[in-house]
Parts: C-alpha cells; structure tokens; sequence
C-alpha cells in the first residue's frame, strides 16, 4: 500500500518520516515542485530505515510525476505557501486555494478512489476548497485539526498540572483558528473534571494559549510549526491504514449535524479504512452550541470572500 503527500517542506518532510516510522504503508511518495528537496528529505529518511527499524521506501518526485502516485490510498496535501510573520491564516486564503485547485485535480486523475487529508492553511477554507473542486464523498476528505489543537491545549494542562499528558482526556472543536472551543465538560485527567483541579482564571489562560501557540511559534521560528502537525498527520494515517475506528476530531462538511450546513469545521468522527465511518453528534449545551455557530460564520464568511474574488 503506497501513500502519497504532496509538499515536501517542514510539515510534509516531518509527517513522511513519522508515518515511515510507524512501518504500516509499503511506500510513501513525496512531491513538490522542487524535486530536488523531494528526493533530498526522502533519501534522508530512507537513509534511517534501519535505525526506525522500518522497511517504508520513501521516494522523491516533482510536480510532473504525478502519474507515479497512481492508487495511493491517501493523499496527504500540504503544499501552500506559508505564513510569514504578521500574516493571518485568513490571508493565505486566496494564494493557496489555486494550489489546492491544482493539485486536487491532478492527484485524482491517477487515484480515483483515495482518501484526502488536508493540512494546507486556512485549513477549514482549504478542506472546502478541495472538496467543492474533487466532488467526491464528503467522508473521504477531511482536514487535520483537532488532533493538533488537542496535544496543545494538553501540553499546557500537563504543565500547569505537572502531570503525564497521557493522562489528559480532552475535546476541541470548531475552526482551525481563533475561534476554535475546547470542550471543559469533555476535559478530564484521569477522569477528574479540569475545573477540580485549575481555577477558572488559570483554564482561561491555557485557553488563549492554546489559541495562539501557532502565531507564537511563528514568531519564534519565522515559520509554521511541523512537529506536531507531522505526528497529528501520521496518527490520522495509521488509524486509516489500521482501521482502528478512532474518534478523532477532524475538520469535516456538515450536511444538517449541528444544525449547520454547508461547511467544514472540527468535530469528532469515527475514523478508519473508508475515511469518516461517521460523524458523532454531541449534546452541546446552548452556549457551546452558540459559540460552534460563531466559528461556523466566521468560516462561511471567508469562504464568501473567496467566492467572490
């Protein structure tokens, strides 16, 4: 079984050696208009199959080898220009919608049947963009955000707790972006509420940091952050390859769930070997109900905008 990701800068170069570490795909193919920096980082990371113990080929190709992804079972699409410092995730809309366009198109020429995660930024707009230009099932193709989010928002609990992160139980969804809702009835750590353990001022604090931890790494590095991202992208893949059915929430088009229609947003699926097995419906309560739809007008409104231009 091959996959394929398409982008081979930080984020893409990371996620392809996470997911060659993990040894559950025959081959992944990394393209990017540069081949050079494709077959570079794949020979790099072939180079450490015997230390990951991992017999994953990793191979580099530019952007006119598309026929070579033919039948990947996934396409990972992380191509798009980045942020630099000061730039939105909103302003990227314009700029990486035709390359979303673009590289859709000429991934499902040759893999009719592929599963599609998206990770390019704003990432919500980039998952409908895509969707609307492949006209495929809305159940095989989602972006990667929760999962991202979610390791944050648990980095900073762990820390305000001192405690194992593995011990941390949360929910987020919502938008990629500033208005994403972490879910406090969802969040335990060992099963003990959150709020029986850090006072309402010091959740808020972890809150907000979690909402800004991409633009502080992106002042830090004068880049995207790509650990995370890369591991988020790779743990998505391996519950798809395995069929492990787990809920992860993933950025997905609501067709009536939540009462919202016509857009992408984060909330949590069952995921496995045909993408979404299905969508899970929480019974939130009428604020976090109200803030879901602030985050879903903020999404329709940028897609407007898009639409428009």
């Amino acid at each position: 079984m091959k996959i394929t990701i398409v982008g081979a800068g930080n984020v893409g170069g990371t996620c392809a050696s996470f997911i060659a570490a993990k040894n559950i795909v025959t081959k992944i193919l990394l393209l990017d208009i540069s081949k050079e920096k494709a077959m570079g980082k794949a020979l790099d990371i072939w180079n450490s199959s015997q230390l990951l113990t991992t017999n994953t080929k990793v191979i580099g190709l530019g952007n006119k080898e598309y026929i070579k992804t033919k039948n990947s079972k996934i396409c990972i699409i992380t191509s798009g220009f980045i942020r630099n410092t000061g730039m939105t995730r909103d302003q990227l809309i314009t700029k990486n919608a035709v390359i979303i366009k673009e590289v859709t198109n000429k991934f499902l020429k040759y893999s009719k049947n592929a599963l599609f995660i998206i990770v390019s930024n704003p990432l919500d707009i980039m998952t409908y963009v895509a969707f609307k230009e492949l006209n495929i099932s809305r159940f095989k193709i989602f972006g990667m955000s929760g999962l991202l989010d979610t390791a944050r928002y648990n980095s900073y609990i762990a820390t305000a707790l001192k405690c194992n992160p593995k011990d941390i139980q949360s929910m987020l969804i919502g938008e990629h972006g500033d208005t994403m809702i972490p879910l406090l009835r969802y969040t335990t750590v060992s099963g003990i509420p959150l709020g029986e353990l850090l006072s309402k001022s010091n959740i808020n604090f972890i809150i907000q940091k979690t909402k800004q931890t991409g633009g502080e790494i992106l002042n830090m590095l004068k880049t995207s952050a790509w650990y995370t991202p890369g591991i988020a992208i790779a743990n998505m893949v391996e519950a798809i390859i395995k069929n492990s059915k787990n809920i992860i929430t993933c950025s997905c088009y609501l067709t009536g769930e939540y009462g919202l229609n016509n857009v992408f947003l984060g909330v949590p699926v069952i995921l496995g070997k045909n993408g979404i097995e299905k969508i899970l419906e929480l019974q939130l309560n009428k604020e976090e109900r109200k803030n879901l739809k602030t985050s879903s007008l903020k999404i329709k409104k940028m897609i407007a905008q898009l639409l428009e231009e």
